[in-house]
Parts: C-alpha cells; structure tokens; sequence
C-alpha cells in the first residue's frame, strides 16, 4: 500500500488531464485487487477519453434577449471547447392570448420568433459555420421550443446545415426529427407540470439521452437542496427532477448549461456540460453525448472520473460484484464527494479541512484570482497581468461570466453589448488578462471575473497581481494559510482578491469502494462532488442489471 501511495503522488505530480484520472484509479483498483476476488479491469477504450467542456443552452439579441451574437461566440471560444447559440424559436401552445396581463409575454416572444425567420436564421447558420474550427473550438446548432404542457426543450444538430423544423408539440418535434442526428433536451424541468416544468410521460430515450438538471433558473437534481428556482416562473418541485426520472426506471445523462440571456455562453457559475470524448471534433463530441458519457458542472470545470467495474457514467452494465472508482480533481477546496445508489447515499467521502503541513520547500497549489466588487454600475476595465516571480503556471482556467440575465431587460445599461474578457497571453511565469467588472446587483449574485491558476512554486516566491497602475504581491507561504484582499482606490472601491491556495490534497480525491447488493434487478448509482465554494459536479448514472 505504501509503493501505492508513493506512485499516486509521483503521478499526481507529473501529469494532467483525465489520462492522469484513469491512471490513479487503475492504481487504487489493482492496489484492491491484490487482496480481493478478480475484478474487471477498466476496458481500455475508455483510457483514452478527454474531458471537453462546453454551453448548449444559450441566449443573445438574435431572438430575446441581450448582447450581439459575434460577441457571444467570441466570449464562449475563450473559456469553452464546444458551444451552440439557441435562438428562441417558437411556442405552440403560448398562453394569454385572452389576457391583458400577459400580453407582454406574448409580444416579446412572437416578435423574436418572427424575426428568427426573416433572416435571423440564415445569419445564425452562416455564423456559426464560421466559428467552427475542429479540434479548436466546436459549434452546433439548436434552437429552443417552449411548451406548457410539455417543459421547454432544445433541439441540438450534428450537422450546421441543420433546418429550423416547425413543430406543434414536443412529441411532434421528435416525431419529425426521429430519422435525423438531432437531440430534443428538456431544461429548467423542476417547474409545475402544466406550466413548462418537464413531463417524464415525454421522455424518449432514444431522441433525450440526456436532461439538462443546472441553469440561471436553478438545480434540478432533486427537490432540496443548493440552488432553488427563483424566476418568476415559479417554485421548484420534485416530479420534474432528475431523481424522479431516475426513480421511474427512465436512462439519461445529465448535463448544465447556462440559460443565459445577455450573450455570454459559458458564463462562470450558470452551468456547463462536460463530455468525455476522445477527441474536441464534432464527431467524438457528438457519440460521447449520444452514449451519455456526460456529466453536469455548475461552475467550476471539475474533472470527474466514475467508474464501475469496465463502464464509465452513462454505460449499462451486469454485475454482481460492483468496484465503484471515483477520481475527482476539482478547482478548489473539495468538501465532499456522494455515492448515491437508487435515491439513497452509498457513501460520503471527505476532504481535509485544511491544508496539511508539508516540509517541502516547493508547493503544487491551485489559486483563484478574483477582481471586481466596484461599487459603480459602470464597468470597471482590469488590464494587466498576474505573474510569478519564480516556479511555473501550468494550467489557467478562466471563470469569465457575463451578466446576470435570465429574461429581457428593461432600462438595463450595457444591455446591448457584451464585454468579452480575455486571456490575452501567457508565459510559463505570466498571465495576461483584460476583464470587465460591474456592481454585483445584490450580496447573492456576483459579478466579478476570476482565474485560477495550477502552479508550482517555492514558498518563498511572489504571486502578483499588477492591474490598472496597481500591485500587489502574496507568497505562496501567505496564500496557504489565507485568503488576502485589497481594495485598489479605497474602501468601497473595486478590489482584488487571492483566495486560500489549495494544494493536491485538497482539490483531488480518489476513492474505490465495493458493493454486492442487488437491490432491484437495476441499479443506478450517480456521483455527486460539493466544494467548499459551492461549485458542483453531477456525474451521470450507470445502471447496473443483475447478472
């Protein structure tokens, strides 16, 4: 067990990605195995899957909403693998035509589905063809049907020279798309049945293999729990939700993806759908959410590796003896990890609370830097630069969002233009960053910008921020023990902030546990991750028969 712990940390310190993820849970399984009945090995078609992270599920000024569509693909490339834009495209069974106090609702709506087919489509297809550059940066068409009666749906195409398909229902629409490669979606599905929460007598498996559980308009996953509805919309209840689903024997993967309304797919915090697939090509895109080998992130790009036995989330396998493997390599300060089996937790897994004493002189760490916190609604520019006086930044994961539109805005300043943040360059030692920050418009929504960086460095070495005239500096030593933060004019000025750096044994869990009850003759078990920061990652289920 020793060599075993030795060799984890000698890998967990060399590579990267998910290969490092199979590799570590590989380890643990053998390191099992050695005092155990055989097991199946992990199926070697699967150790070779990358984790791509993308927004399905978006909304700019095309249709309603805000923000041009040029700016929202040049916000998404910048922090996504793979995107599609979804205009608003139409709503068959549209109520309040009888009713002066909807009638708001209805001309906004038909307005934007009117000027979708007077030449709003033709723009959209031609832009997004553009965008497209594969293995770069991938993009999809879609478009969003609304329904009552039914939930609210997104049809995603393989190919970008996909029609718009009129439809009178969510049935008929699947109905027409049922010979095409086109995936019919339902979203924000915790709302009341009747009045566009999802209906699982809908549910088709073949056209739906994944629901989207996390957006802007809540979380999905259950009933209680983080994230509640809070649009106008209405409460959150349970026949819409994913455990629901799960409970009623349906098989789907789950995903997020933002529901943005100001032109800014991928927005930090709204939502993500995260892919393991072997390739960032439409196509290995594609069969990766096809076979439900997906997984739902709130915010932070949590890299999440599952496994029972050979199959990875989304797969249906037979088994009697079932070795369930989890890694998790998250962005920040993990607080725990669940197994759930049929509704109820299997078990809960831990993370330290703190960072542990090391006697190295040398520190692997992740560090967020966060900017914003001005007082003015005028946007603050933050240009400059975070660098590392010594060691090397390995990683920089952008957490860029956009503002916080669920629905049309009146009287909204910048409503009609997106301020894109950028990394503009970067060095093994520097960052480049222009960023764009606005009063947060209440103590629960945030609007500031962040990156995280993965760094090795000494202890004694200098993080620094150096932004708009302004620097400030921390060591690693003063970033293990706190969070630091300075105003840049003053008290009630914007700021900067350097969250508490969190080294591998805080942001990284392994974990394999082995389970040989057959509750029903199918299984499912789902993985779910909680930081400290609450940001969350939904794994998708695997279903396990009786041999």
């Amino acid at each position: 067990m020793n060599t075993i712990i030795k060799l984890r940390t000698f890998i967990l310190n060399s590579l990267k990605g998910i290969g490092r993820l199979v590799i570590l849970v590989t380890i643990l399984i053998l390191g099992a195995c050695a005092s155990a009945d055989h097991q199946t090995e992990v199926a070697t078609d699967n150790d070779s899957l990358n984790i791509y992270f993308g927004d399905i599920h978006n909304h700019n000024n095309l249709t309603y909403g805000h923000g041009d569509m040029r700016d929202a693909f040049e916000a998404a490339r910048e922090q996504l693998d793979f995107a599609a834009l979804t205009p608003h495209a139409m709503w068959p069974d549209i109520p309040g035509r009888d009713d002066a106090r909807l009638s708001w609702v209805i001309d906004y709506h038909t307005g934007a589905f009117e000027r979708l087919r007077k030449g709003g489509w033709e723009q959209y297809v031609a832009m997004t063809k553009e965008y497209n550059r594969e293995g770069e940066f991938v993009t999809f068409i879609g478009y969003e049907m609304h329904s009552m009666q039914h939930g609210d749906h997104v049809a995603l195409n393989h190919s970008l020279d996909a029609p718009l398909v009129e439809a009178g229902s969510v049935p008929e629409l699947k109905e027409k798309l049922k010979n095409e490669k086109a995936f019919v979606t339902p979203h924000h599905m915790g709302y009341q049945e009747g009045y566009r929460g999802y209906d699982w007598d809908v549910f088709s498996p073949e056209k739906t293999p994944f629901v989207e559980i996390y957006s802007r308009h809540g979380l999905a996953e259950e009933d209680l729990g983080d994230y509640p509805n809070l649009h106008d919309m209405g409460p959150r209840r349970f026949e819409g939700t994913m455990l629901h689903g799960l409970n009623q024997g349906h098989k789907f993967g789950v995903i997020g993806s933002t529901d943005q309304h100001a032109g800014y797919p991928g927005s930090y915090g709204d939502g993500l759908i995260a892919v393991l697939a072997k390739s960032k090509t439409r196509d290995a895109i594609w069969e990766a959410m096809e076979k439900r080998h997906v997984y739902c992130v709130t915010g932070d790009k949590i890299k999440l590796d599952f496994r029972i036995n050979e199959a990875i989330m989304g797969d249906e396998i037979s088994a009697g003896k079932r070795t369930i493997s989890v890694k998790v390599e998250g962005q920040n300060f993990i607080d725990f990890v669940d197994i759930i089996k049929n509704g109820k937790r299997l078990e809960r897994i831990s993370a330290p609370f703190m960072n542990p004493e090391s006697k190295g002189d040398v520190i692997r760490a992740k560090v967020k830097v966060e900017f914003g916190w001005n007082r003015s609604k005028e946007p603050v520019r933050w240009l400059g630069q975070l660098s590392l006086s010594e060691g090397e930044i390995h990683s920089v994961t952008p957490c860029f969002r956009g503002a916080a539109f669920t629905a049309p805005q009146e009287n909204k300043e910048h409503k009609h233009k997106t301020l894109v943040n950028r990394i503009k360059g970067r060095t093994a030692q520097r960052v480049d960053l222009e960023m764009y920050t606005t009063k947060n418009d209440n103590t629960l929504t945030p609007a500031t910008q962040a990156v995280i960086l993965d760094v090795t460095m000494p202890r004694a070495a200098l993080l620094s921020a150096d932004f708009n005239g302004k620097r400030f500096s921390y060591t690693m030593k003063d970033l293990l023990a706190g969070t630091r933060a300075n105003f840049m004019n003053g008290w009630l000025s914007e700021a900067v902030q350097f969250h508490r750096a969190a080294t591998p044994e805080m942001y990284s869990i392994e974990y394999t546990i082995t389970d040989t009850e057959a509750e029903k003759e199918t299984d499912y078990y789902y993985v779910r991750v909680r930081q400290r920061d609450n940001n969350w990652a939904f794994s998708s289920a695997i279903w396990v028969n009786k041999p």
